[in-house]
């Protein structure tokens, strides 16, 4: 049988497969070692890091829609040094590239942050939110103001050396501006999409379902969304992409690729099929082996043709 070549190239960043999980949808990884090996994976990404511990949002924080949910975590989580001494000796024992998400509320959070993370750990990379609200600017999103999403990268790229992935927000009119915006700030590679903002009302009460009222859309629907936002991003900056949203089969992983993706990240797929991401590798490989390509790289960005 054909072996095909999985190792993929985000910038600086070496991975054996394109296939990672989801900043939020895989607690800090150890949640999903009875299911499988998780070397087998690209890499992790774990659940986002403020500089402080965080309790999140008043119950309910998760609803289900059609194709999809929202959730309203609200970022719970034991904080950086927390992180640090307790959940990231563990992490070195995964055997697995890790991906620290960190979300902060102003610039110096950002620095903060950034600056604490180790240069040589399991640490690979750092997801730098900016879907966050800066607090210091009346709780505009630093991730829907290119000006404010660019001075995030630069504070960040300027207190490490570790690579740096911008997550962008898809809750904008146009994400290229961003995209160029989080690329001039210093940016290594670009992620998309975050979740897409939305809300349900309960019939019986007459009262959001949510206790933060609105939350964080994903899943299936999101789908087209995200593959559209990357194509567009792909044709406007030159960094590589890890594409996300809504993506639970190998065919969705395509998509992506064609579009333009280097990588994808798997998220709400795994609360319903824990062993999605596996499935997705052997689905690419075996794509790859029916088209007679040697490499899954051949794929990424074909549909720009």
């Amino acid at each position: 049988m054909k072996k095909i070549d999985l190792t993929t190239r985000l910038g600086p960043l070496e991975l054996k497969n394109p296939v990672l999980t989801s900043s939020g949808t895989y607690g800090f990884g150890e949640e999903y070692r009875a299911f499988f090996e998780l070397s087998r994976l690209g890499a992790i990404t774990v659940k986002g890091i403020t500089p402080l511990p965080r309790l999140g949002n008043p119950p309910p924080r998760v609803a289900e829609t059609p194709a999809g949910m929202l959730n309203a975590v609200g970022l719970q989580n034991p904080g950086v040094e927390a992180f640090l001494t307790t959940y990231l000796p563990r992490l070195e024992k995964l055997n697995t590239p890790i991906i620290v998400n960190i979300s902060g509320f102003s610039l110096d959070d950002y620095g903060l942050l950034a600056s604490m993370m180790p240069d040589h750990s399991c640490i690979a990379a750092l997801e730098v939110n900016i879907s966050c609200p800066n607090i210091k600017e009346g709780g505009l999103a630093f991730g829907t103001d290119p000006k404010s999403a660019e001075q995030v990268l630069a504070v960040t790229r300027k207190n490490t050396k570790l690579p740096l992935i911008a997550k962008l927000s898809p809750n904008v009119t146009d994400i290229v501006p961003l995209a160029k915006a989080v690329a001039n700030g210093g940016a290594d590679i670009i992620s998309l999409i975050n979740t897409l903002l939305g809300m349900r009302i309960d019939l019986d009460t007459g009262r959001p379902v949510l206790g933060n009222i609105m939350g964080g859309l994903s899943g299936p629907a999101v789908l087209p969304v995200a593959v559209r936002m990357v194509y567009q991003v792909y044709k406007a900056v030159s960094l590589p992409i890890i594409g996300m949203g809504g993506i639970s089969c190998w065919q969705d992983a395509v998509e992506f690729m064609l579009a333009g993706a280097s990588a994808i990240s798997v998220g709400t797929a795994n609360f319903i099929n824990p062993l999605a991401p596996l499935e997705i590798i052997s689905g690419l490989e075996e794509y790859c082996r029916r088209k007679g390509y040697n490499r899954v790289g051949e794929l990424v960005g074909l549909a720009h043709r």
